[in-house]
């Protein structure tokens, strides 16, 4: 059984559609159809129910399905470990916004000196998204918001970001949260803190570009939570309030990776200073 069959089971089975995977992994539908009926034909069993939504496991599917992700999970990890056997050829890198706003240039510039020839990928999502990826061997390292305190994940680096409730220096700031995104580590911590300050009646504004942000807070529109740095960054200092909110050490940055896949340059990133 080739492990690249049960790879495109694997996404089918993710995406209940076998065009949606296809989509994912860059392949035609005829290509995945076709791999899907070999697959079959190995083991002997209809893996998947074809329905009017798109596709469903059948139960020998079911089956097979914890086995599969188990053996594309193994083949993945050594066809990365054998990739930088004798030196880190590639780094998949996330990010969150937030990081990538304030720290991710000087990363990136600082790892092109050290090493030149090693190519570099990033990916930007939230939290669970950024977990997610590094969980399942899709990214090598993660800036992640918050200690994960994860069985699997080990720290290399860790980031003070200087967070501060932000709100208008000039005009009377509306009852409102503002936050780059609904499901960001801060703008969560910011409504569970209004709530606990007794305010159930803000409304909230999500705004995916924190120079907008900032010149929304600056109108008044609502307060936001935010690095200062990133507040110095697009020259909003003299225009905002700053109000340290105290016990949120836990919004710190962490650099994370696998356990059971340390970069062949962790040792650098732990030493590495970027604050």
């Amino acid at each position: 059984m080739e492990s690249a069959l049960l790879k495109v089971f694997v996404a089918v089975a993710n995406e209940k559609s076998i065009s949606l995977g296809a989509l994912s992994l860059g392949f035609t539908q005829s290509n995945v159809t076709l791999r899907i009926k070999q697959l079959e034909k190995t083991l002997g069993y209809s893996l998947f129910h074809r329905v009017p939504s798109g596709v469903i496991l059948t139960k020998e599917g079911e089956k097979l399905y914890p086995m599969a992700i188990e053996i594309v999970k193994k083949v993945e990890e050594a066809q990365l470990k054998m990739k930088n056997i004798t030196h880190q050829e590639t780094l998949r890198i996330g990010s969150g916004q937030a990081n990538a706003a304030i720290r991710l240039l000087p990363f990136m510039q600082k790892l092109n000196k050290k090493y030149p020839n090693m190519q570099i990928e990033l990916y930007a999502n939230a939290n669970p998204q950024l977990m997610e990826h590094l969980l399942t061997y899709k990214l090598d390292v993660t800036f992640i918001t918050g200690n994960p305190n994860h069985k699997d994940i080990v720290i290399l680096n860790r980031f003070n970001d200087d967070m501060y409730l932000v709100d208008s220096k000039h005009k009377q700031s509306e009852n409102c949260l503002i936050g780059y995104k609904v499901d960001s580590s801060h703008y969560k911590y910011l409504v569970n803190y209004t709530k606990e300050q007794g305010n159930l009646d803000f409304k909230s504004i999500i705004i995916e570009n924190y120079e907008v942000m900032l010149g929304c807070v600056k109108a008044g529109m609502g307060k936001a939570f935010l690095s200062k740095k990133i507040v110095e960054k697009y020259g909003y200092t003299n225009d905002l309030n700053f109000t340290k909110i105290d016990n949120n050490d836990e919004l710190e940055t962490y650099l994370i990776c696998r356990k059971d896949y340390i970069p062949m340059i962790g040792d650098y990133l732990k030493k590495m200073k970027l604050d």
